[in-house]
């Protein structure tokens, strides 16, 4: 069963054990989440879709960490001008192992 799920602004493809890196979550090591915001859901032949979300589908994930990315480098210049400046960022980020995708239960 694959899900795709939206959280910071992006959507990522997700199925049971995937490690996925998102934007920065309030959450500490060893938390569990829950996200709402799924907006479809992938059963063998059988395809979900929502607008803009399935209702009743939530996505289980743990954290396994907080962290940093690798540093970017910005330079900016303006030739024969004497303008150099050099600045660095590191974008935080969140790293998840997805634990279960809950479909609603039958009537």
């Amino acid at each position: 069963m694959t899900a795709i799920l939206e959280t910071g602004g992006k959507q990522y493809r997700v199925s049971e054990g995937d490690i996925i890196y998102v934007e920065k979550l309030p959450a500490e090591e060893g938390a569990s989440l829950s996200f709402d915001s799924v907006l479809a859901v992938y059963d063998g032949d059988k395809v979900k879709t929502g607008a803009p979300y399935v209702e009743g589908v939530s996505v289980k994930a743990s954290v396994i960490k907080n962290g940093k990315e690798k540093k970017v480098v910005v330079f900016k210049m303006k030739p024969k001008k004497n303008y150099r400046r050099t600045q660095g960022h590191r974008q935080p980020y969140t790293k998840l192992q997805i634990e279960s995708i809950n479909l609603p239960a039958k009537a």
